[in-house]
């Protein structure tokens, strides 16, 4: 809960960029704004982070219990759980964004509310700490884990593949899942445009 206050409190005093638009709730993503101005390394990288965050508004968007409960098979992570995994990979893509290490510490006990809030403004904020960055700053940009007093860094292009990438497979699923429960994403929404319509 601290960790969303601080965050909510972060985007308040951060001017928007033009990557996004809120939405009548207040969160992220309700669509996606205009253009980034150049093709930058960290515009285009802002810019999928962005096209991640959309999805995931629009997955997310009107999830019941019945929803959130749903596995496939027994053994296979339920929607809130396959949530609380797209929320650790989207603390390390703005860990990521903002250089800074990833830590190990107890797992946050949050509502799906929470969860979704929290997701949504991570994606906003490494999209905003991305945006405009050169080819000489995105090199510098390492993918840290902390352990035990020590930093282990790695290229950013693991975090592409890796990370960024699970994220928006994951958000795949939870558009599966939902129309297996009979509560398909809204037809209204175009991931293509990155534009939404009722």
């Amino acid at each position: 809960m601290k960790y969303l206050l601080t965050a909510l409190i972060t985007v308040c005093f951060l001017n928007p960029t033009t990557s996004q638009t809120m939405s009548k709730d207040t969160l992220p993503y309700f669509e996606i704004g205009d253009y980034p101005e150049d093709f930058g390394p960290g515009s285009m990288l802002a810019r999928y982070v962005d096209g991640l965050g959309y999805r995931y508004h629009w997955a997310t968007e009107g999830l019941g219990e019945n929803d959130l409960a749903y596995r496939p098979t027994p053994e296979a992570s339920s929607s809130f759980e396959t949530l609380e995994h797209v929320y650790g990979l989207s603390k390390t893509i703005l860990n990521l964004a903002r250089n800074t290490p990833n830590t190990r510490g107890p797992k946050e006990e949050m509502t799906f509310e929470d969860l979704r809030s929290a997701t949504l403004l991570n994606f906003q904020l490494a999209s905003e700490y991305f945006n405009g960055k050169t080819a000489e700053q995105m090199a510098r940009t390492k993918l840290k884990f902390e352990r035990d007093g020590k930093v282990n860094e790695m290229d950013l292009w693991l975090a592409i593949n890796g990370q960024m990438s699970d994220a928006l497979y994951h958000v795949g699923q939870l558009v599966s899942f939902r129309r297996t429960t009979g509560n398909p994403m809204h037809p209204g929404v175009s991931v293509f445009r990155g534009k939404t319509s009722f």
